[in-house]
């Protein structure tokens, strides 16, 4: 008889190994309240299917910014707070994709400049006049709100 997925156990060397990680990075996971793996009759570590898409929502939370502590927010049903996490997520996503389109539209704009020193083209001065002239201080803020 052919067990189910659900009946598969890694050791933490194994799960680490499957997400390419370190074994540390798992244990300090469990330390920050991530992870809760069971615990054989020896005191080892097992890891179930559970826990091995815990470790990829982790990951993929991670890649998109996210701290550990939101993160923690995130997986754990018994912290409040997940929906303004979330909220407070997206808003910095919304920023830094913002961020990012400057930043794009900037450098595109300077592959085609036909100027030799991007600083004295116009098209490119006009983007950054507003920090110039003390309108808006620096670029995180300008890409946020420009």
């Amino acid at each position: 008889m052919k067990s189910s997925r659900k009946d598969v156990r890694w050791s933490v060397g194994e799960l680490a190994a499957r997400f390419e990680l370190e074994t540390h990075v798992l244990r300090h996971w469990e330390d920050k309240g991530l992870l809760r793996p069971e615990r054989d009759s020896a005191g080892r570590r097992v890891y179930g299917e559970d826990d091995a898409y815990r470790v990829a929502v982790i990951l993929a939370s991670k890649a998109s910014g996210m701290s550990l502590e939101q993160i923690r927010t995130l997986v754990d049903a018994s912290v409040d707070g997940r929906r303004d996490a979330l909220r407070a997520h997206l808003d910095e996503l919304d920023r830094r994709q913002a961020e990012l389109e400057r930043s794009r539209h900037l450098t595109q704009h300077a592959l085609e400049c036909r100027a030799h020193d991007i600083t004295t083209c116009s098209g490119f001065q006009a983007h950054v006049a507003d920090i110039v002239d003390g309108t808006t201080r620096g670029i995180r803020f300008l890409a946020a709100h420009g």
